[in-house]
């Protein structure tokens, strides 16, 4: 059964049913890196660029309210390091009832299917939907194909990996890109879930814009692009590009033209 509050704030972190969330949780997993030291400024940029909504860590949340310029704001619930032992191993680092304390609209959290922590994992992602479900929040799943041996743009993994955000309860699915909209369209299929891409690592303003073009061409709801965005010279422009081709349906050249780069 689906309450009011949960549709409401499921509207605050998306536009339409398309999403374009900015995840600024880095500075815990890298530290405080270019976008992120004045993270009120860069959180300004993306949310008057068009972003729905931006993530954080729990105890970001005091730096987040003032600067969204009325979009949504989503808690992450778990995390590593790049200099810990292991990447993947990712940790609760808040609850649900911490995040309604923050006053988040949504929660998320990270699993990494295929990796040695996926058990682990798993059993944290349907505790947390479940109690996330008690408080009319919805829940984003960031379900990535990841591990010994797995191939991370494979299709038929993250299609295996949206699956089963979907089968332990979450709302909405992030996941990587398989590198075309065509193969997309399959883990699209995998699930009834709203699926969101991953950004990955920075490239030029084109690429950035072809892979969310390509995204949205295979079926997907939008995106949730960190580094592409808030490591941007510009991040209210590339927020605003991004934007066009989510929820304009712009090319890739008129998103361009648009966002004046």
């Amino acid at each position: 059964m689906t309450f009011a509050g949960f549709d409401a704030r499921l509207d605050r972190i998306s536009t339409g049913g398309r999403f374009l969330v900015v995840p600024m949780d880095h500075g815990l997993t890298m530290g405080a890196v270019t976008g992120l030291k004045d993270i009120e400024a860069t959180i300004d940029g993306v949310t008057r660029g068009g972003a729905d909504a931006v993530l954080t860590q729990t105890g970001i949340a005091p730096r987040v309210h003032d600067n969204t310029n009325g979009a949504g704001f989503i808690a992450h619930l778990n995390g590593s390091t790049t200099i810990g032992p292991d990447e993947n191993d990712k940790r609760p680092t808040g609850s649900v009832k911490g995040a309604v304390r923050a006053g988040a609209d949504a929660v998320s959290m990270h699993i990494n299917v295929g990796s040695t922590h996926e058990p682990d994992q798993i059993e944290f992602l349907a505790e947390l939907s479940e109690t996330a479900d008690d408080y009319g929040l919805p829940t984003l799943a960031m379900a990535y194909a990841r591990g010994p041996g797995v191939d991370g743009a494979d299709p038929e993994s993250l299609g295996h990996a949206v699956r089963l955000a979907e089968e332990l309860g979450a709302d909405v699915v992030k996941t990587g890109y398989s590198g075309d909209g065509d193969s997309f369209r399959h883990v699209v299929e995998s699930t009834r879930l709203p699926v969101v891409i991953a950004g990955g690592s920075r490239g030029t303003d084109r690429q950035t814009l072809e892979m969310v073009r390509g995204a949205m061409d295979g079926g997907a709801a939008g995106v949730s692009m960190g580094r592409s965005v808030f490591q941007h010279e510009d991040p209210e422009a590339i927020a605003a590009a991004v934007s066009a081709i989510v929820h304009e349906d712009a090319d890739v050249d008129g998103a361009l033209r648009a966002a004046g780069l």
